[in-house]
């Protein structure tokens, strides 16, 4: 397992995250056999979100692993707050913020979070608010870093210009059947689709201010149209390049998907939202898989991606 130090924290982490979006979906005993499935393979890395089962994951999390000191010290736990589920909006006002994580640390049995997320960006957000709300929070160590989901250079830019925080974590939607981070970059000033700049050069205002990517959704296609891991129906080319760089590196086709993204210089994490420990394991061996640069255009390509 890879590890780097987030840049602007003391947080050594693992390249893999376990994502908890789905564990209520388990047992208690099944969720404590895929943390501990986690922790072997090398994760450290812990990601959650109040909205997540209404809060019931995160609970389910720390009940399942017992959660006490000697556990908390061997984990980074992430968490997000911004989303009013009942309601469908996004809010980030202090007293939201705030209580939020209260509620975050309740439930996971912490007295802090490593680093809290705001989930989706808030159209009528006040930066001086959200400023308030990070000092109250780090004063009081129940925050030690905070960062974004969703958010495009400018949102980070607004959001930063009032804090005394570093920005320090962007959790962006990325994998090889869903790229917009890297398409207009590499089809600019093309007459196609490919060029039409979705996400505003995040990937580049990223790496130029230090700011570390986590890519949700690895093996989805598009917004939530399914896995395009062992698809061979309607990603016939891209299974087929797959299947072949793993019988290469002797893993499974998840830990290629995996590493075309760990391969990429930005040093982007990858969030695993497997219930499935067989899964877990396959995908976390693409944490260092040195795919060559001819392989990595290979698998961009064979997407349904042009290189011009």
């Amino acid at each position: 397992m890879k590890y780097t130090t987030l840049p602007g924290t003391d947080l050594s982490a693992s390249n893999i995250i376990m994502g908890n979006m789905r564990i209520n979906s388990l047992s208690l005993q099944e969720i404590d056999q895929l943390v501990k499935s986690a922790q072997e393979a090398g994760i450290n890395f812990f990601d959650h979100a109040d909205i997540y089962g209404d809060g019931e994951c995160e609970s389910l999390f720390s009940k399942a692993i017992s959660m006490d000191a000697s556990m908390r010290e061997k984990m980074i736990i992430q968490s997000k707050c911004g989303i009013q589920k009942k309601g469908g909006y996004y809010d980030f006002s202090k007293e939201h913020i705030l209580r939020s994580v209260e509620g975050t640390l309740s439930r996971l049995q912490t007295d802090y979070l490593d680093i809290l997320l705001l989930h989706r960006p808030d159209p009528l957000m006040e930066p001086d608010e959200v400023s308030q709300a990070f000092d109250e929070l780090e004063n009081s160590g129940k925050v030690r870093y905070f960062g974004v989901s969703n958010h495009n250079p400018m949102q980070i830019e607004m959001l930063q210009s009032t804090l005394s925080q570093k920005l320090v974590v962007n959790q962006m939607q990325l994998s090889i059947a869903h790229t917009p981070l890297i398409d207009s970059g590499i089809a600019l000033n093309m007459t196609n689709d490919q060029s039409v700049n979705r996400d505003s050069s995040t990937l580049e205002y990223s790496r130029l201010k230090d700011i570390t990517l986590q890519a949700w959704s690895p093996f989805q296609a598009g917004f939530f149209e399914g896995v395009f891991v062992g698809d061979y129906n309607r990603f016939p080319e891209l299974n087929k390049v797959l299947d072949r760089l793993a019988e290469k590196y002797d893993v499974a086709s998840e830990a290629i998907a995996v590493a075309w993204i760990t391969r990429h210089p930005a040093n982007i994490q990858v969030v695993s939202g497997t219930t499935k420990m067989d899964r877990l394991q396959k995908m976390s061996a693409g944490s260092e898989i040195p795919l060559t640069r001819a392989e990595w255009y290979e698998l961009y390509k064979a997407a349904g991606n042009i290189v011009p």
